[in-house]
Order: structure tokens, then C-alpha cells, then sequence
């Protein structure tokens, strides 16, 4: 008995192809083939553009907003041969990763194209792997601010034709005017052009809406440096005198331990400090803070916009009461209002296990209750003294700030954990002191 040859594989239900400027032409067979085969063509009016007449597939535009309209675009038209197009490489901040979401990873067939990132740095020998990226599809202008640093390369994706005179300005704003721009349109196209200047005598008017910004950070005379790590000086925020002072704010921190793409409750946020300089540390950093005070609430937008973090989240109301809702945190500070009743409760419940929490105070009333905390679920209780040298008369003598009251502690991930981690009652040493 001969028995049959296995059929085929079926062909994947979702294809998803990258495109660039050079259109049918850059493309693989591969990637023609799965366009030519296609029963719908879903893409941006641009990129089905692009397409010849044998590619026979319904063309469908992507809507706006795009995000959400995937799920119902692949139910609409469930069964038939669906290729989308992107730009460029789809995983690169592209819709691949929406549509690997919606469906599952490994489901969608991915065909990618250079990225426009990958053409930009070939055209003007940047390795890419040196060259920071900043996208501004979609997102304010103000995110670049935290990219940039002096004698840093950094590629910025734009929006539209406006994007590159919007980061001129923003440039200008940050103290990086005399930084070198060059903007790539059309890359990997007929029509590719470059247009150079500096921020501060940016001469073009809008061109082509595809485009690329090339700049070398180069910050002015006099402009303030400020770095990668916690710790930025105390001039860079507008403050009302609610801040955390730099020093003790390089120490929280450090207790905090940002690492990538956990959330921070910031309660009591003044003037954002903790929150923003946490979002700094990796881009995908998150933080929402709570401020009572409307004026300060507001102080807060305007320095995370200015500092590079305009993703930061700041929900105006007391705590605990704006706490419920909220998204399980990774980690907590209280840099203000301790005593409002079951605060400190409310933030250990709702932190994730193995999360950390940080409460500074300079009030013995504070003091107190991180005293009782701490006898209930151990960590670090330490007092942190700063003294900044001043004149007196003639001379040059210490004065002393107020000392701050700080406890650290990480949430126990298992009961065993839990169990060691609490204090037996202290004795009185009495005459053994």
C-alpha cells in the first residue's frame, strides 16, 4: 500500500510585509508572492500605493486610530489571506507588534525590510548599535529631552513633515541649539534627499512627511549638564521648596532600584522628582504620581514635559483615596503624607510581591509610624544627614539640613520569606547597654 505524500502546510492566514520607499522594487520574491497571493491588502494609503495591479487583493486603509481597530480588521475578514503592509522593519516600532499581540507570537508571518534606522545609519556612518533611537510617531516631542547628552548621536523617527523644525525648538529649549541636524527623506527611494543645519539656524521649511532626523547632540556654553544617572541638580526642577534635595534623591533611588519596565507609585509628588528621575533611568520605565495640591500637580507636568518624561501619569487627590484602581505597582515611595490614616497600609497591599518600598520623613510624628513599620515587617531604617559648607564671617563652616528618616523594605514573594523577614519584640538592654 503506497501511502499519500503529507499536503502541504496551509499558507499563514496573516502576512506581514515591509516596505520601504523603494516601493514593488525593493521587495523580496518572497514578500511579492505573499502580496500577489493576498485576498486582502491592509496598509496605510501611501503604502498600498505602492503596489502593482497584479497585486489583486482588497485593498483596505488602516483607520484612525490604528491600535485599536486590529482586532476587528482581522475578525472582518477571518478565513481569507490577509497581507499587511508596514514601513520598514514591522518590528521596529511598527504594527507587527500590535498584530503579534492580537494574534499570538509566531503567528503572524513577519517579512521584514531595512528599517529606515538601518538606511539613515548607512547613508552617514553611524553604527547602528551606538546610535540612540527616539521615535515621535505618535508620541510629544518632549520625549527626545531625555535622550540627550553631549557628543550622543541619536536618530529620531518623525511624525510628519513638522517634526524636524519641532525638534529644533526643542533642542534650542534643552541648551543643545548648536546641535548638528540632518534630515533623510525618502530613504531607499527615487526621491532620497538630505537637508543639514543646526538647531539654531534650522532654515528649512516642511518637506517630505517620510523622514529621519540624524542629530549630534552638542550642548551651548553655559547650558546645564545633566546626567544619566538619579542625582540631577536641584536647579533643573521648578520647585515651590517641595523637593526631594538632590543628595537624599540620589540615595532614594539608589534604595528604589529602577530596572526596566516596572511601574513606581510616587505619593505626596511635589515636584515629581523621584517620579521623573525613576522614568529616566530606561525608556521604558513607568510611574504615576499622586499630588493633593492642584498648583503642584500641574509643576509636576511641566517637569517631567521639560526633563524628557511626558509619559509620566499624575493623578491629582489624596492618598489613599485616588490609590484604588490603580495598576499593582513595583515599587513605592512616600515622600509625603504619611500620617493621612491607612496610607502605609494601603501601599503595602497594593505593592507586588518581591516590590520594594521607600518612605522618607523629617517629622517625628512620621518617624514614628516607619518605626512601628518597621518592627512589623522588618527592612532598613536608616537616617540620612547632609551638610553643605558655608561661609561664616571669614571662614567656612558646615550647615546642617534636616536629617531625613528613611525606610526600605521589599514585600516578602513567599510566606517563608515573610515569616523570617518579621522582628521578634526588642528587650530592654538595660545595665547590659
Amino acid at each position: 500500500m503506497t501511502l499519500a505524500p503529507p499536503a502541504p502546510p496551509a499558507p499563514p492566514a496573516v502576512t506581514v510585509v515591509g516596505i520601504g520607499a523603494d516601493g514593488w522594487a525593493g521587495l523580496t520574491d518572497a514578500a511579492r508572492a505573499a502580496l500577489a497571493e493576498a485576498q486582502v491588502l491592509i496598509g496605510g494609503a501611501r503604502q498600498l500605493g505602492l503596489l502593482p495591479p497584479s497585486c489583486r487583493g482588497r485593498r483596505v486603509p488602516w483607520p484612525s486610530p490604528l491600535r485599536p481597530a486590529v482586532p476587528g480588521l482581522l475578525a472582518a475578514h477571518a478565513g481569507a489571506r490577509i497581507a499587511v503592509l508596514a514601513s520598514g522593519d514591522p518590528m521596529f516600532y511598527g504594527i507587527g507588534r500590535a498584530l503579534t499581540e492580537v494574534l499570538g507570537p509566531g503567528v503572524p508571518r513577519i517579512l521584514p525590510h531595512p528599517s529606515s534606522v538601518s538606511y539613515a545609519c548607512a547613508r552617514i556612518g553611524w553604527p547602528v548599535e551606538d546610535t540612540e533611537t527616539v521615535t515621535l510617531v505618535g508620541r510629544p516631542a518632549a520625549r527626545l529631552a531625555a535622550a540627550l547628552h553631549d557628543g550622543r548621536r541619536v536618530l529620531v523617527l518623525s511624525a510628519d513633515a513638522d517634526t524636524p523644525a519641532a525638534v529644533a525648538g526643542l533642542l534650542r529649549e534643552q541648551g543643545f541649539g548648536p546641535s548638528r541636524m540632518r534630515v533623510l527623506e525618502q530613504l531607499g527611494g527615487a526621491d532620497e534627499a538630505c537637508l543639514e543645519g543646526t538647531a539654531d539656524h534650522w532654515p528649512h521649511p516642511p518637506g517630505d512627511p517620510l523622514n529621519v532626523i540624524a542629530v549630534e547632540c552638542l550642548r551651548a556654553p553655559g547650558a546645564p549638564r545633566l546626567g544619566a544617572v538619579p542625582g540631577l541638580p536641584d536647579e533643573a526642577y521648578e520647585h515651590d521648596g517641595q523637593l526631594t534635595k538632590r543628595h537624599i534623591r540620589a540615595a532614594t533611588l539608589g534604595v528604589l532600584a529602577p530596572a526596566p519596565g516596572e511601574l513606581l507609585w510616587d505619593i505626596g509628588g511635589g515636584s515629581g522628582s523621584i517620579a521623573v528621575e525613576w522614568m529616566r533611568s530606561h525608556p521604558t520605565c513607568r510611574a504615576i504620581t499622586v499630588e493633593r495640591d492642584p498648583a503642584r500637580a500641574a509643576r509636576i507636568v511641566r517637569n517631567a514635559d521639560r526633563l524628557g518624561v511626558p509619559a509620566l501619569r499624575v493623578v491629582p487627590g489624596r492618598a489613599p483615596d485616588e490609590l484604588s484602581g490603580l495598576p499593582a505597582p513595583d515599587a513605592v515611595f512616600i515622600g509625603g503624607g504619611l500620617t493621612a490614616p491607612g496610607l502605609l497600609d494601603a501601599c503595602w497591599d497594593a505593592l507586588a510581591p518581591g516590590g520594594r518600598l521607600v518612605a522618607n520623613t523629617v517629622t517625628l510624628e512620621s518617624e514614628a509610624l516607619l518605626a512601628q513599620a518597621h518592627r512589623r515587617h522588618g527592612g532598613d531604617l536608616v537616617r540620612l544627614a547632609v551638610a553643605h559648607a558655608v561661609p561664616v564671617g571669614g571662614f567656612t563652616g558646615w550647615r546642617q539640613a534636616m536629617p531625613v528618616t528613611q525606610w526600605s523594605v521589599h514585600k516578602p514573594s513567599t510566606r517563608t520569606e515573610a515569616d523570617s523577614s518579621a522582628q521578634e519584640p526588642a528587650q530592654d538592654p538595660g545595665d547590659n547597654a
